[in-house]
């Protein structure tokens, strides 16, 4: 069997060796596109696979490693822009401060909840263990999305009251709008209607004279 110069192991035998890594790197690709997509979306250290609190450097390290591995460029799986694009999200939103503080705060509120209902401690055993962390996980889920709910409840209200506000504006816009034309028109008329009142008072001082001269001329019977 043929071999290289440099190499003792057979061309045949490389190649196959290239193969199965080739194979076992789309799978590695394949496999953690998946884990993104099944990850909950609202749990931005979910979809990077992260533990609550990174650190920055860690967000930012792991998300470098990540977007190369999956990176729609380099692989063939159609679901890979779609993985690529929440992986970036999730980044993004990790980086912004405040993003991020909320997130921690609910991820916080929902170990306490855990707590809190099992009736254990911040001292209890029981929080040192891989149930209290599946739990903690279900509970994060259930917190975030009555937060995302909440969320969304007051933009619409928000929404809803700018309608108010802006359908008022828009009728005081209308009112003054009818008002200046009704202005122009009263303007745009008024040389007729000066004229009119002319005519009426000349005409009315013309019928006086005339039945003061009709009176005049009457003679008195017998």
């Amino acid at each position: 069997m043929a071999t290289t110069p440099n190499d003792d192991t057979p061309v045949d035998n490389r190649d196959a060796l290239e193969v199965l890594e080739s194979e076992a790197k789309e799978w590695d690709k394949d496999a953690e596109i998946d884990r993104i997509l099944k990850a909950f979306r609202l749990n931005a250290y979910a979809v990077l696979g992260l533990k609550p609190g990174a650190p920055e450097s860690d967000i930012k390290n792991l998300y470098r490693r990540k977007s190369l591995l999956i990176h729609p460029d380099k692989t063939k799986n159609p679901q890979a822009p779609d993985a690529f694009d929440r992986l970036k999200k999730a980044q993004t939103e990790l980086m912004d401060e405040k993003h991020r503080q909320t997130l921690d705060e609910a991820i916080a509120d929902a170990r306490m909840l855990v707590i809190r209902e099992n009736k254990w401690t911040v001292d209890s055993p029981e929080i040192k263990t891989p149930e209290f962390d599946k739990k903690w996980a279900e509970k994060t889920t259930v917190v975030l999305i009555d937060n995302e709910q909440r969320r969304r409840r007051q933009v619409k209200a928000q929404m809803q009251e700018e309608g108010r506000e802006q359908r008022k504006v828009d009728e005081e816009l209308e009112v003054r709008k009818r008002k200046r034309q009704h202005d122009e028109d009263w303007e745009a008329t008024r040389d007729q209607r000066i004229s009119s009142w002319r005519q009426f008072q000349k005409g009315k001082t013309g019928g006086e004279g005339s039945d003061k001269k009709k009176k005049k001329k009457l003679k008195p019977i017998g």
